[in-house]
């Protein structure tokens, strides 16, 4: 089971009292006062104790899915229609400053920065007290998990809320309580330096011991979706580029397969939200709720039951069914009154007539006490179908940067995805490739900022409520600007 197996491979590298990769002490319990600085066996334990913030309840669960796929044609509320008021005004885009999943992702993610910006500075408390040279070594490399990390935070941030605060170091509160927004450029710039830096100290693989760890090419390929956020197609395309020519990742031949635990952090993946049980049926644990929430609401036995919401929507049902799509369907789609082909039958007492395929897990994994479905599933973040489609999409667009390594074009990179899941080439033009993006990450929250940055949203969202001029941009929460009276709130709201 994956989850011993981090267990024990990090037993040693971490600390006696600590766990694991996946399970340590929570951000801000680990400071310079409780760690010798002088021992290379405890450098890892800032750097795990932010990893942890990943898989937060407000940044990878209930909030996350409610702000970023339940706002997008791919997606409905799902569960019941009187549970969730929270999610059903995300949904019909009636929110306002007050929501609470908005709040939560704002605080989430400014935990998981503050968790990276601890990290940084105790590696520079040990590059200053270790004398073993791996020790130093690893130190060294160990900024750039923490530079990914705070990039990935602020990524988040800059494209929910636009104009945020920098907070780049350790700040008391009477601080906080007066930092000022950066101008979304700024923020940008701050991403691609944190980035820059993690691509320079990160190795290009880990041991094992380390499964799940982001690399070098983790660092690139956040880069290029940095770049193409921005427009700036043929930086992107570069660094696609690189991580393509490398040779180190590839597609799984099974669609279907990439969600599944056993091909948890495989060679198709270059980022996901570790989360795990470590084997246990209650207690102390490290899993995301993530797939909980979204398991199919009502069905039995119990650890075969969620919440229910994030459901597929009727208008990714009949986008997927009209390009022929078949093995994408298959794993996509978890129709109640089914059986799986690992054997687990979705009753047909279930509220939804269907519910996200890719994060179903079967009941052999969930042994946790209190159902438990889920728990051992990673969140794909960052996959090789994403630097294929990023890149031939960058060149769709017009970029068209010398020396290319690799050898792809953006037709070789389509029909690559493509024919994964057995569909005939198309010309790979930028509709097509866009019209790619949606079928290959449905329900991977990938679609709602899809629209916003190529301006499809008021098209593809007007039936949903979403305004022009409005809803590109979430609200700063109300509790942030009470807190904050430098902090200016978004348009029209």
């Amino acid at each position: 089971m994956k989850s011993r197996i981090i267990l024990t491979a990090c037993a040693a590298i971490v600390c006696a009292s600590c766990s694991s990769f996946l399970n340590i002490r929570p951000e801000g319990t680990t400071t310079s006062l409780s760690l010798d600085h002088s021992k290379p066996e405890n450098v890892f334990k800032p750097i795990s104790a932010a990893y942890a913030q990943t898989r937060s309840y407000d940044t990878s669960s209930f909030p996350y899915i409610g702000c970023l796929e339940i706002t997008s044609d791919n997606a409905d509320k799902g569960s019941t229609p009187e549970d969730g008021a929270t999610t059903r005004v995300l949904d019909e885009f009636t929110f306002d400053a007050a929501n609470e999943l908005i709040s939560a992702q704002w605080t989430g993610y400014y935990n998981m920065s503050s968790a990276a910006n601890n990290a940084i500075e105790q590696m520079g408390l040990f590059l200053d007290e270790l004398k073993n040279e791996d020790g130093l070594k690893h130190a060294a490399q160990s900024i750039g998990d923490a530079k990914f990390i705070r990039a990935y935070a602020y990524f988040r941030l800059v494209t929910m809320f636009g104009n945020v605060p920098i907070i780049d170091r350790l700040m008391s509160a009477q601080e906080l309580a007066s930092v000022e927004q950066s101008s979304a450029d700024k923020v940008w710039e701050f991403i691609e330096k944190d980035l820059d830096d993690a691509i320079n100290r990160l190795p290009e693989s880990w041991p094992k011991t380390y499964a799940g760890r982001v690399n070098k090419y983790s660092a690139m390929a956040l880069k290029a979706k940095v770049h193409l956020y921005q427009g700036e197609y043929e930086q992107a395309a570069v660094l696609c580029d690189s991580v393509i020519a490398s040779g180190k990742y590839a597609l799984l031949p099974n669609f279907r397969s990439v969600f599944s635990i056993e091909n948890e952090n495989s060679v198709e993946s270059l980022f996901e939200i570790q989360s795990s049980d470590l084997g246990k049926v209650s207690g102390e644990a490290a899993y995301s709720t993530y797939a909980y929430v979204q398991g199919p609401r009502n069905n039995t036995p119990g650890n075969m039951q969620g919440w229910g919401f994030c459901v597929p929507s009727e208008s990714l049902i009949k986008f997927l069914t009209e390009r022929g799509e078949t093995e994408r369907m298959a794993a996509t789609l978890l129709y109640r009154d089914s059986t799986t082909p690992e054997g687990d039958h979705i009753s047909e007492n279930c509220p939804n007539p269907v519910y996200n395929g890719k994060v179903y897990t079967p009941s052999s994994y969930n042994d946790w006490s209190s159902n438990g479905y889920g728990y051992d599933y990673n969140i794909r973040v960052l996959r090789y179908s994403d630097v294929l489609l990023i890149f031939a999409e960058s060149l769709a667009r017009g970029a068209a940067p010398a020396g290319l390594k690799s050898g792809y074009t953006a037709q070789s990179a389509l029909d690559m995805v493509r024919a994964r899941v057995s569909l005939a080439s198309v010309p790979a033009t930028l509709e097509n490739i866009l019209d790619e993006r949606r079928a290959e990450f449905a329900m991977e929250e990938d679609r709602f900022l899809d629209l916003r940055r190529t301006g499809l949203a008021a098209t593809a969202l007007k039936d949903n409520g979403y305004v022009e001029g409005k809803h590109n941009l979430f609200p700063i929460p109300s509790k942030q600007l009470e807190l904050n009276q430098n902090l200016k709130q978004n348009p029209n709201y």
